[in-house]
């Protein structure tokens, strides 16, 4: 990481508009890479009637950014902004972006403590039908309602717009403390509320979300007409709901046909500490997941950390006569999660379900700790065409590897090429297919016809308790796996390794 010793001694100009005047770097980095910007500057010892230098600066964060023109960075002196502050002013292509954000090495907080919340949903930082429009850098805290009419929102992007970027911020403590279901809150939200202009080549990136209290609501979702996004390298973590979600048909697009979160990419981020076990809108149940894609299509979930949630990664819809579609699920960690490591399907027949994701060079390790009997890959109602293959299965004592119970669909997925084993060792193992246990891989296989080049046997984990997921020499998993094709298996492993490194893919998230 960048020191900035040089930026808290030196506070001439020079010294703090030269790092405050690029947009960056950008996945999408078309027309948007490394812009120099015109730089104003907010401080707390400011005046809204003064220049906007940085000897002069303003005092207020919305008068900044109602005031700039597009290609300007609104640069924020450290200190607590007890305000909301609402962006509808856009970049351009030409110009560049808006920005705001942090001087690099200051810390900005916006403090929510006090403030009115509107009725409906509103945001501590709100984006509203702007793009190109970059946040970077800044702690967004406090945002608290008890009134299950207002949803309070860490930082929220609403309408339509291109080219916008959320980057390293810390979201904390928005809170929404009634009780049931319609007491709601979000950490960061996004909403594509417009048809058929789409929120799109949106990219967040590198932010931390933590210690929200949400109702039936993520502590970080996108839905809507949504499409064309990046969710990178993000850490989030407790808060007691859905950690990153990615969602359709809740009608928050006005027209159904773009009602659908979609085309985008789950990457590198790690999320923990997500339960819902005491939630008031949930009770004693184990119903959050880590990363959940519920309704969206075309969407790549690779290389993420997921542990200690209710739910690792889960892909449904909780709308009847709909689906998550096409969907990737492929070289990630999820293991000592309290329910399933993975599931399929609609929790029940009454909603919507899975069709044609599929499910890659995963390890699941030691999840349902809870002992919920949703073992480590589960498959519910209405799942059709999905394929599950080249995965590592290490299970808990209990040693449920696969739960397909509902018998709804006569071959919900197929299974091949997957490496099954359980802390009590072979002889614990379970497998559950079309409600029907079997407690051998033969058994299994020959009641079902699936995992054909399947094995059971210790793969020689390297770490159980740290835990260390690799595999050591001589592990069974080593050129086990069976390429798909296509680069469906991806281009890297978990650990950034070629995912090929032998003679043939290994099974499991990492390449020996």
């Amino acid at each position: 990481m960048r020191a900035w010793v040089l930026l808290l001694i030196v506070t001439s100009g020079a010294a703090v508009a030269g790092e405050c005047e690029r947009a960056g770097d950008s996945v999408f980095a078309s027309g948007f890479e490394r812009v120099p910007l015109a730089a104003r500057y907010v401080a707390l010892d400011g005046n809204d009637a003064a220049a906007g230098g940085v000897a002069a600066p303003w005092r207020t964060l919305q008068h900044a950014v109602d005031t700039v023109a597009p290609g300007t960075a609104v640069c924020v002196r450290g200190g607590v902004y007890n305000a909301l502050v609402t962006v509808t002013r856009s970049g351009s292509a030409d110009a560049g972006p808006i920005v705001l954000q942090a001087v690099p090495g200051e810390t900005v907080v916006i403090d929510g403590a006090g403030l009115p919340i509107p009725s409906g949903q509103h945001g501590l930082v709100t984006l509203s039908d702007v793009s190109p429009v970059v946040v970077r850098g800044l702690e967004l805290r406090n945002y608290v309602t008890a009134s299950t009419s207002k949803v309070p929102i860490g930082l929220y992007v609403t309408g339509a717009g291109s080219q916008i970027r959320i980057e390293r911020n810390h979201i904390h403590d928005i809170r929404n403390t009634g009780n049931g279901c319609a007491a709601n809150a979000f950490g960061l939200k996004v909403d594509g509320t417009r048809a058929p202009a789409s929120i799109n080549q949106l990219v967040i990136a590198g932010n931390e979300i933590d210690h929200l209290v949400l109702g039936c609501s993520e502590s970080f979702s996108l839905d809507g007409n949504v499409e064309h996004w990046v969710i990178s390298d993000n850490l989030v973590h407790d808060t007691n709901n859905i950690g990153i979600g990615a969602i359709g048909f809740e009608g928050v697009a006005p027209d159904p046909a773009y009602d659908q979160a979609r085309d985008g990419v789950i990457v590198g981020n790690t999320v923990h500490a997500i339960s819902s076990y005491g939630n008031p809108a949930y009770g004693n149940e184990y119903a959050a997941d880590g990363i959940y894609v519920d309704g969206g299509t075309r969407i790549l979930i690779e290389r993420n950390r997921v542990h200690h949630v209710d739910i690792g990664i889960e892909v449904a819809s909780e709308h009847a006569g709909h689906t998550s579609s096409e969907v990737v699920v492929r070289n990630n960690l999820v293991y000592f999660g309290h329910s399933a490591g993975i599931s399929i399907g609609g929790y029940a027949a009454s909603v919507g379900g899975s069709e044609a994701v599929t499910i890659l060079g995963n390890t699941l390790y030691r999840n349902d700790q809870a002992g919920t009997g949703s073992g480590e890959f589960q498959i519910q109602y209405h799942a059709s065409n999905n394929r599950f293959a080249n995965n590592l299965v290490y299970a808990g004592t209990d040693g449920v590897l696969l739960s397909a119970y509902t018998g709804d669909v006569p071959q919900p997925a197929t299974l091949d090429n997957n490496l099954y084993f359980t802390a009590a060792g072979a002889a614990g193992a379970s497998w559950v297919w079309l409600g029907s246990e079997y407690a051998s891989l033969a058994a299994f296989r020959a009641a079902s016809g699936q995992d054909a080049q399947s094995l059971i046997a210790d793969p020689l984990i390297v770490d159980a308790i740290a835990p260390d997921l690799r595999v050591a020499a001589g592990s069974p998993a080593i050129d086990a796996g069976a390429d798909p094709g296509s680069g469906l298996a991806g281009a890297l492993d978990f650990a950034g390794r070629p995912r090929i490194n032998g003679t043939a893919l290994d099974i499991g998230a990492y390449e020996h």
